[in-house]
């Protein structure tokens, strides 16, 4: 059951937090924690004044709200509480979102919820998470907090396709002047256009003038192994002749050999070499 009493993140902001019981002024509410899993507004940091920039901040629990108006009603000053888990929630503001293929969306600025059940309904997004730049100033989008899938650390991923189902609430100053778009509005950018060329620079299409005629189709014919060419002729060693004293040229048979046969050591037959002997001069000796 939806009540009438939705409220912005930013309306319960700055409000005075009295007890109804004597009337005490406990602070003004200066952050709003939400359970992500939930949903739902789960608490309300406070702080002594709007100047206040020193002192431990207060906590109290949502659900400790009697009534909410231009102040927010609490019984007495017991529903400050000590142990609330602020690391457990969040405040969504500057959370990025994208959707489940990576398409980023923007960053939350703002989220509405029921101010009688704490039941956050839906988002509000920008380019800019900063709550405190005008909504005039940058185009402002509103999505149903259905449309969340999961989150991570200060992240909020929706459905493939959210963006199609997001609402525009402002216009920004940009946008109003054709300057700026929407993060996720990319079809004018991946429109491409080849370049084109002058007709004296194109190239042509490949295909010839005119056909070409008596082409000839060459065939590589295949080797068979009894039309391999015979092995040359095996050429003999030079051999030394000792009555002429001078080397032979090589002579070359006509039989048929083994052209895979290995040479052996046996075939070479070092030559002859005359080296002429120097006799030793004995030298003198000379007598006393």
């Amino acid at each position: 059951m939806t009540s009438d009493n939705i409220r912005l993140r930013g309306e319960f902001m700055n409000t005075q937090v009295i007890t109804r019981n004597n009337g005490n002024k406990l602070g003004i509410v200066r952050e709003v924690l939400v359970d992500i899993d939930r949903r739902e507004v789960v608490a309300l940091g406070l702080k002594d004044s709007l100047l206040a920039l020193s002192g431990l901040p207060k906590y109290m629990y949502f659900s400790s709200i009697e009534q909410t108006g231009d102040v927010i009603l609490v019984e007495n000053e017991q529903i400050i509480e000590d142990d609330v888990d602020t690391l457990s929630y969040s405040s969504l503001i500057s959370s990025e979102v994208i959707t489940e293929t990576g398409e980023p969306l923007g960053k939350v600025r703002d989220f509405q919820f029921d101010a009688d059940t704490g039941k956050v309904n839906s988002i509000i997004i920008a380019s800019i998470g900063l709550p405190q730049i005008p909504e005039q100033i940058i185009s402002t989008y509103e999505i149903s907090m259905d449309e969340v899938v999961s989150s991570g650390p200060n992240r909020l991923i929706l459905f493939e396709g959210a963006e199609e189902r997001l609402r525009q609430i402002t216009v920004g100053v940009l946008e109003r002047l054709g300057l700026g778009k929407a993060p996720w509005d990319k079809d004018n950018e991946d429109t491409y256009y080849a370049p084109t060329t002058r007709p004296e620079n194109q190239l042509g299409t490949g295909i010839p003038l005119r056909p070409i005629e008596n082409r000839r189709t060459v065939i590589e014919e295949a080797w068979q192994e009894d039309e391999l060419p015979p092995p040359p002729p095996k050429k003999k060693m030079m051999q030394y002749d000792e009555s002429s004293n001078r080397y032979q040229p090589p002579v070359y048979d006509d039989i048929e050999v083994d052209v895979w046969e290995d040479e052996t050591e046996e075939d070479y037959v070092p030559p002859r070499i005359n080296i002429e002997q120097k006799q030793r001069e004995r030298k003198l000796e000379y007598e006393e």
